[in-house]
């Protein structure tokens, strides 16, 4: 019978830590689910320790191998090889404590509609302290955005989707990029449903030296094609007020100024915004590139 969640995970030379998850997964008291890891590029010994993992048969594995294209074009293989009811993603230097799965389902059969894109949760750091904040006790559903800009919430969730809606929405793929937001896709979800909110701890994270959360100011340089789609993106949207578009133009400015592109203000969805945040804009470009010398 099929599972009802996928939980997958990215994984990018991270057979160092890869194994948490799996010993957590192990562990789940509700074993309705199966485990899809996305491996994007790895030169270690990740397909190697998968397969052994699959022999044991413990739990169910799917294993894909594709060339390495980042974060989000994991995501986009993962959603198409996906076909369960609903998908999370557990990234590779994560686990989940040992419940997890059962209070996702449950909570899920308890609240799901067709007006529901899926559930929002808690991350919580090793120690048990939750990231950030936990949902207002009055509050039971939610965008992503209104949650984080409207409701004062604050700090990593993690979003469980109903996957025919992940399927959508792909993320775009730019030549020698390997970074999209991946809010992307959720904003866009926003637009039509909603997220039941569940404050309950289903994801345990560590945030790793080499991970991209302690490497955003790199991701900046690096891949600005992809941070100017995700901001003009994060501009055309029709819950953010003027504050939070005007920063999103800071950002698109800078990133315009690392590629050189003189036609940023004339592409840009916004332009009287757009000229008025340019000079914010190359402070943040001048802040950006010292940091990263």
């Amino acid at each position: 019978m099929k599972a009802t969640l996928t939980i997958f995970t990215p994984a990018y030379n991270r057979a160092y830590t890869l194994h948490k998850c799996y010993e957590s997964l192990k562990k789940q008291t509700n074993k309705d689910f199966e485990w899809l890891i996305i491996d994007d590029g790895s030169t270690d010994n990740t397909k190697e320790l998968v397969q052994s993992w699959i022999e044991e048969n413990l739990i169910p594995i799917k294993y894909h191998y594709q060339k390495n294209q980042g974060m989000h074009g994991a995501h986009n293989s993962a959603y198409e090889l996906i076909d369960t009811t609903l998908n999370v993603c557990i990234d590779s230097d994560d686990y989940m404590p040992d419940d997890a799965v059962e209070k996702i389902l449950k909570f899920w059969e308890e609240n799901q509609s067709e007006e529901i894109a899926g559930i929002a949760a808690l991350d919580a750091y090793e120690s048990g302290e939750v990231i950030g904040t936990t949902f207002p006790n009055d509050l039971k559903t939610s965008t992503s955005f209104d949650m984080y800009y409207k409701h004062g919430v604050c700090g990593d969730k993690k979003f469980i989707y109903k996957t025919e809606l992940t399927k959508k929405f792909p993320y775009p793929i730019f030549e020698g990029e390997k970074y999209v937001g991946l809010a992307y896709k959720y904003r866009k979800i926003d637009l039509t449903h909603k997220l039941a909110l569940m404050n309950e701890v289903v994801c345990i994270v560590e945030y790793m030296e080499d991970g991209s959360s302690r490497n955003m100011l790199k991701q900046y340089i690096n891949n600005p094609k992809g941070f100017i789609f995700y901001r003009k993106e994060n501009m055309k949207n029709p819950n953010g007020n003027l504050k939070y578009k005007f920063k999103e133009c800071v950002h698109y400015v800078s990133s315009n100024f690392i590629i050189k592109n003189r036609k940023f203000i004339k592409e840009s969805p916004l332009r009287l915004l757009t000229v008025l945040a340019t000079p914010a804009g190359f402070c943040l470009y001048k802040y950006i590139t010292k940091k990263t010398r």
